[in-house]
């Protein structure tokens, strides 16, 4: 009951809050152990990603594999009653990845991930917003000691209604806002102190910015002829920079990007009047998830000769599948983490070269 009052607190969707009671308290529970001998209940279908939060929150931040009954498994591993298991840390860990949220089912552990991330892009948000305003002020020919007056950013703030120079620096970066604007409304303030010519040309030009593509920030994608739209990239393609793309005009959804060469391109260049032109940023840097299948004569060690691979060009491996049928030829489905084709490409390179693998080839 405790922890149910806790979710109440935590969730504002009332829809989300029904759905944790349903998965928390009507379905099945799977009983497991910590290394000590420690039991751990958790709900049906966990994996040890649930397993790790459910010890202590940093130690599923810091999580980068797991051992379950002594032997290395992927870390979306579905456990079973009397599993041992057993979580690897790492202090250099990045954090979670977002694609954990589609396989845990503890509602502790996708509480505590999503927490992380939004502490997470706040810090990075306030720093790439203060850069991104120190920034206009040296395009404009100023000096930062000029303005950076708490009278001049007291003005901003309230002007804009934030309650700090964090709040304001964050949604800065985040791309609410733009830094034209908040340096706009500090020139004012610094006018009626000051007298300079320039002030009312910088003023107007400032104002007069137009509000960045907040969607294109995310996707690292622009729409040719239309500013702030909502953008998604396509799963069924899953491009990355570097892959030739097309926009598709939805309905009510936005824009959705796939590559030239999608398996759905066909049927989609059948209304010609809602394909547009996209293009990727070119100083973009984000990641990508891509899938990739591997086929490959059954051989012990395998598996982990072809996670090696992965490790060695120094790509994060998110998620992999393995099986072998009659014939003893092996079906290895992975998901990687990229941040362009080049990345990607040398990834592919690296699992041919190992023995036994006989065709490499990306899921689309």
């Amino acid at each position: 009951m405790r922890e149910t009052l806790e979710w109440q607190k935590e969730m504002q969707d009332p829809e989300d809050f029904l759905n944790t009671l349903k998965t928390e308290l009507f379905e099945d529970e799977v009983y497991v152990f910590t290394p000590k001998g420690d039991i751990k209940v958790l709900p049906s279908g966990a994996t040890p990603i649930d397993f790790a939060y459910s010890i202590h929150a940093q130690v599923g931040h810091k999580m980068v594999g797991c051992k379950i009954n002594s032997k290395m498994m992927p870390i979306i591993t579905k456990l079973k009653n009397g599993d041992i298991v057993e979580v690897m840390t790492s202090d250099n860990a990045k954090g979670p990845s977002r694609d954990w949220l589609k396989f845990i089912k503890s509602s502790s552990a996708k509480n505590k991930i999503m927490a992380w991330f939004k502490k997470e892009q706040r810090e990075e948000n306030i720093i790439k917003g203060k850069e991104l305003i120190d920034k206009e002020i040296k395009r404009i020919g100023m000096n930062q000691i000029e303005l950076h007056k708490q009278e001049y950013i007291g003005a901003a703030l309230e002007r804009y209604k934030y309650p700090n120079i964090e709040e304001m620096y964050a949604s800065v970066g985040f791309g609410a806002i733009s830094a034209g604007k908040i340096i706009a409304k500090m020139l004012e303030e610094y006018k009626k102190v000051n007298e300079d010519d320039d002030i009312e040309k910088k003023i107007e030009a400032l104002s007069n910015q137009r509000k960045p593509n907040q969607n294109a920030s995310k996707s690292g994608i622009i729409v040719k002829g239309i500013d702030n739209c909502l953008i998604k990239l396509s799963k069924c393609c899953n491009p990355v920079p570097g892959d030739n793309i097309i926009g598709y005009i939805t309905k009510g959804r936005g824009v959705s990007v796939h590559t030239t060469d999608c398996v759905n391109i066909k049927e989609l260049l059948q209304e010609p009047d809602r394909i547009i032109d996209v293009e990727w940023i070119g100083e973009k840097s984000s990641n990508y998830n891509v899938d990739i299948e591997v086929y490959s004569n059954d051989r012990t060690g395998l598996l982990a000769d072809i996670i090696k691979a992965i490790y060695d060009v120094k790509t994060k491996l998110i998620a992999v599948n393995s099986k072998a049928n009659k014939e003893r030829i092996v079906t290895t489905e992975i998901t990687i983490e990229v941040q362009n084709l080049e990345e990607l490409n040398k990834t592919l390179k690296s699992i041919r070269k190992v023995d036994s693998v006989f065709e490499v080839k990306r899921k689309k």
